[in-house]
């Protein structure tokens, strides 16, 4: 019961924090380390997503998927150094750092390994990970960027470090219980719906980590 309000109570959080809509000033300019964000994939217009219901086949973990409501709660994802490794809360993400992306109403992480996507037959992608969000490396994550960081206002692309393919959404949709969400795989080369951009979300900067401050958008 405690991990289960703990759950509840950090995404109502979140939710509040990303629909306050009082700083319409500077814009945070960089994706940084602990940051909580929605990530949009460029191509579909469509957020990564995730939520407590397992592939049917495969590796029958926790399903990643896309989705075109911008205010659902479960496509919220924070910014996280790799396996054993600490990031600086608030640092700018350089691209080709490493990280994990951790989905904040379960706990689990971004993950992909060999197993066949359920409907396009290319690489799963789907959630891992322990009731304290530990995994393995097959939840590493390469920021592919020009310049050197991850701006909010580019477009990335997401590598796996373990198989060297790139997150990307397929086209497809799901039935129930997931009716109208799309397949999100992993493929081979970086074509465009491998593009992602930051959304709405929470984005900590290091010179206001001392006095709590942050810059969020509008759900």
């Amino acid at each position: 019961m405690t991990k289960h309000f703990s759950t509840i109570f950090y995404m109502i959080f979140v939710y509040f924090m990303c629909n306050l809509g009082i700083t319409q000033g500077a814009r945070a300019k960089y994706v940084t380390c602990g940051s909580v964000l929605k990530l949009m994939n460029v191509a579909y217009n469509m957020r990564l997503h995730s939520h407590d219901v397992k592939y049917g086949t495969g590796s029958g973990q926790q399903s990643v998927t896309a989705t075109e409501i911008q205010e659902d709660v479960n496509s919220h994802w924070v910014i996280r150094a790799k396996t054993n490794r600490q990031c600086e809360r608030g640092a700018p993400v350089s691209c080709g750092d490493i990280v994990r992306l951790q989905h904040v109403g379960t706990k689990k992480n971004l993950h992909s390994h060999h197993f066949s996507s359920p409907l396009s037959g290319n690489q799963e992608v789907s959630c891992y990970g322990d009731d304290n969000g530990e995994g393995d490396t097959g939840d590493h994550w390469e920021v592919i960027c020009s310049g050197e960081h991850w701006l909010r206002d580019a477009s990335v692309k997401l590598k796996h470090v373990d198989t060297d393919m790139y997150l990307a959404v397929s086209g497809r949709t799901f039935g129930r219980p997931i009716n109208g969400q799309m397949e999100v795989m992993a493929i081979h080369h970086p074509r465009a719906e491998g593009d992602w951009k930051a959304a709405e979300g929470i984005y900590i900067h290091a010179n206001e980590v001392k006095d709590h401050s942050h810059v969020h958008t509008e759900l």
